[in-house]
Parts: structure tokens; C-alpha cells; sequence
């Protein structure tokens, strides 16, 4: 396979990443056909699939908005994948153009497009590293030049825990950004999760191909879900189906008949 010019040069064409296959579900252009392949065949068991994704960046957005309403103006956006429309920068920096992002990736195609995207914006810095560790987060050179941890931060973390197994104790890592934030910060979540009677058959087709070619994910159901608001405040409505956090009109909400396989919620520090 000819190498894109846009690729880094250490980048293994033949395996798929998170970032890609979630690039190609969003209709975006910067990913590879072994990301490609294992994305289509993943819809093929699970058709609405792309809608589900569309949901999480719509909520997203909602929340975004939502943190701006309440003062906010520093963005960590955790596992901030590779750009696509509606990115954190855009929606903040439209309602408030001093307001200041930190991207976090380690998927170097996300980083490495996030960077050239983002070229010339002083006030947008984009870090690579695994967000599994707060520490080498939160001391990074990059977060410390954009944010001020004495103000209130809004931290997102958006489709991400769901790779993050229980044996990797999501919620200790949630405590360790968590503990350096100043009060009347906000926590962003969303999680592709369900109740266990929920589960239909399209459902594991797609969940076995996805953890077989891609990575493993871990499901959580709202219980689950809610324990990681651990030192949170949860705001109103607390945690729901994705659609049904702040939707913007009728239409957003979801009326297939199948509960959303997905939750959301937005936790305060007080």
C-alpha cells in the first residue's frame, strides 16, 4: 500500500487504530483501508452504528456549549481522536475567541493532523500522550502553557473509557485529573454502554469484530457508568441515554424503540 503523504512514517498501514475507524464512521477522509474494512464490516452487523458515533460529537457539542453557559473557558479534551467539524476549539473559540483547548492523543495521525489544523492558534495546543496517566498529562509543557488550574476547567472525555478496562481502574484515573482541578470544574463523559437484557445480536457481531480487529472495549451499564462520577456533583438530568442529555429540539431525541446504547453525563466539583 502506497504511504499517504500525510501519514507519519512509523504509522503501521496494515493495522487499524481507534482514531481511524472512529475518522471513518464520522465520514472523515484520514484513514487507511485496513481501518476501512474492519469499520464497514463492523456496519455491516450493525447498521445504525454510524448514528451511535454522530451522537457522541452531537453531545459533545451540547456539553460544550452547556460548560461555556457556566463560565468555563479552558477545554482538556482527552482522547480528542483525529479533527473532524464541531471540534471543541471551534465551538468554544466561536462563542468566546480568548477561550483556551489542550487536545490529548496518543494516535500519532491524530496528533500529527490535530497540530496542522491547529497551526497558528495560540491558544490551542495539542499534546501526545496516553491519557491513562494524569501525572504526564496534567505536567505536560503543553498543558501548562493553556491552562490555568486555579479557574475551572471542563474535562471531556468523549468515547474514550470504554477503553479503559475495569482492571485498569477507570475511576482512579478520573480521581487523578480530578484531585489538580479547581472547584466548579466540570467532568464530560460520554460511554457506549447498556443494560444487560438490552443486548441483541447485532450487538455482539459488532462488538466481537470491533475487539478482535480493533481493541477490546468495556461495556458499562448506568450503574457502572455512574460510579465514575466519583467527587462529582452530576448535573441535571444526571445520567441518561446520549440523546436525551440537553437535546436541542424534538428531533434529537432518539425514537427507534431500542434504547440508545449509550449514556452521558456532565459531573461539577464543587
Amino acid at each position: 500500500m502506497e504511504r499517504p503523504n500525510w501519514a507519519p512514517g512509523d504509522i503501521d498501514l496494515e493495522r487499524p487504530s481507534v482514531a481511524r475507524v472512529y475518522d471513518y464512521w464520522l465520514g472523515g477522509a484520514h484513514n487507511f483501508a485496513a481501518d476501512r474494512a474492519v469499520a464497514q464490516k463492523t456496519l455491516e452487523y450493525l447498521p445504525e452504528l454510524r448514528n451511535i458515533v454522530l451522537n457522541h460529537r452531537a453531545f459533545l457539542r451540547r456539553a460544550v456549549r452547556y460548560l461555556l453557559g457556566r463560565g468555563v473557558r479552558q477545554f482538556l479534551d482527552l482522547g480528542s481522536g483525529i479533527p473532524t467539524v464541531g471540534n471543541v476549539h471551534e465551538i468554544a473559540q466561536t462563542a468566546d475567541p480568548n477561550s483556551k483547548i489542550v487536545y490529548v492523543d496518543m494516535d500519532p495521525v491524530a496528533v500529527a493532523h490535530s497540530r496542522a489544523l491547529l497551526n497558528g492558534n495560540e491558544r490551542v495546543s495539542v499534546l501526545q500522550a496516553d491519557v491513562r496517566d494524569p501525572e504526564s498529562v496534567l505536567d505536560s509543557a503543553e498543558v501548562a502553557e493553556q491552562l490555568d488550574f486555579d479557574e475551572p476547567v471542563g474535562v471531556l472525555m468523549i468515547a474514550l473509557l470504554h477503553f479503559v478496562s475495569d482492571d485498569e481502574k477507570p475511576v482512579g484515573i478520573i480521581g487523578g485529573y480530578r484531585d489538580r482541578l479547581a472547584p466548579g470544574s466540570f467532568l464530560v463523559v460520554s460511554h457506549a454502554g447498556y443494560e444487560a437484557e438490552e443486548e441483541t445480536g447485532s450487538y455482539r457481531a459488532a462488538r466481537a469484530n470491533y475487539d478482535r480487529n480493533v481493541t477490546p472495549m468495556t461495556y458499562r451499564n448506568k450503574v457502572e457508568f455512574t460510579k465514575l462520577f466519583e467527587g462529582f456533583a452530576l448535573v441535571e438530568p444526571g445520567v441518561v441515554r446520549l440523546p436525551a442529555w440537553h437535546p436541542e429540539s424534538p428531533d434529537d431525541l432518539d425514537d427507534a424503540g431500542t434504547p440508545f446504547p449509550g449514556f452521558g453525563a456532565v459531573g461539577r466539583k464543587a
